[in-house]
């Protein structure tokens, strides 16, 4: 017999502001015992370039997504009414070594999937990414990647090391868990450190869509050819916050002007509506640099649009199989 689904409290009889301090105060994974999505907080921000405080990201998105309602009226859902989503908490990780963070960040995630279908990760910095990755590849198989950042994250080393925040997809690449010719990064735009930044991302096998195709060409070119590229392969999606405007998203280690708007990003993501979405990551959130909760409130809108596609795939599985 199923176990019936367990929401969050409902915001017209316990208010908003108050209740569990989970993402959208949805259950404890370990209350359920089992998710078809796990949302999981990922406290690291060792391998930054810039400025720290990503660690304390995943505090900051759950503090704003008590904002969060129950129905998504763009996708037409109501993602924790379709299937149990539960908060697994934080992993602990080691914040004086990246080697054994990314160990225990991918056997962490192992284990979240070991109970729940899917994973959707709050950074922390994105050499998350990677373990995040390993632990999707393992149970799908090499994935298409959508990447929605400022910058290309396909460096080879920082100061000779290859374990950082601008290194992930690189290593992602080299160790098989990309199929390379269905990934694309979207909203790239920051200078590179050479004109050959480009030409080694190529010959990974990314796509760009820079954050002036969007502007230029409209969202509706752009999400064409995200789907195009993407396929019918599992997707794992990850967002640096850093691909959104310094005007929407201040809170991050390495801002860059020119970027998309929230509204652009929803609707990017929006587009996505029918891809076989399997995994996620939101990261790089810094709380200490942003103003008004602009950048947190914008994080855990939109974990909640990849919640609103996970949704709408497994309402599409269930009626398929009546």
């Amino acid at each position: 017999m199923t176990s019936p689904i367990v929401g969050p409290p409902d915001g017209r009889v316990v208010p908003r502001y108050a209740g569990p301090d989970t993402f959208a105060r949805l259950p404890p994974l370990d209350a359920v015992g089992r998710a078809g999505v796990a949302v999981v907080g990922v406290p690291f921000d060792s391998g930054v370039s810039y400025r720290p405080g990503a660690r304390f990201g995943p505090g900051a998105v759950r503090a704003a997504s008590k904002m969060l309602r129950p129905y998504h009226p763009a996708l037409d859902v109501e993602p924790w009414t379709v299937m149990q989503v539960a908060d697994a908490g934080d992993l602990a990780v080691n914040p004086f070594s990246i080697a054994e963070a990314i160990a225990a960040i991918a056997a962490g995630t192992r284990s979240v999937l070991d109970r729940a279908d899917h994973v959707i990760a709050i950074g922390g910095d994105h050499t998350i990414a990677l373990p995040l990755l390993r632990a999707t590849a393992e149970r799908h198989g090499p994935l298409a990647l959508v990447h929605f950042d400022a910058h290309l994250d396909t460096w080879d080393t920082y100061f000779g090391e290859p374990y950082t925040h601008g290194t992930p997809f690189r290593r992602a690449v080299e160790e098989g868990l990309l199929d390379m010719d269905c990934s694309a990064h979207i909203g790239i735009r920051s200078p590179l450190y050479a004109r050959s930044d480009l030409s080694e991302d190529a010959a990974l096998g990314f796509e760009i869509v820079t954050a002036a195709d969007v502007a230029i060409r409209g969202i509706a070119d752009a999400s064409e050819r995200i789907r195009s590229r993407v396929g019918r392969r599992p997707v794992y999606v990850s967002i640096d916050i850093d691909v959104l405007d310094p005007a929407h998203a201040p809170g991050t280690g390495t801002p860059e002007p020119g970027g998309l708007t929230s509204r652009e990003l929803q609707l990017l993501l929006r587009g996505m509506d029918g891809i076989d979405v399997v995994g996620a990551d939101v990261v790089e959130v810094a709380p200490a640099y942003d103003h008004a909760e602009l950048t947190s409130l914008a994080a855990a809108n939109l974990a909640y649009e990849v919640l609103g596609l996970l949704a709408r795939g497994r309402r599409l599985q269930d009626r398929a199989q009546l």
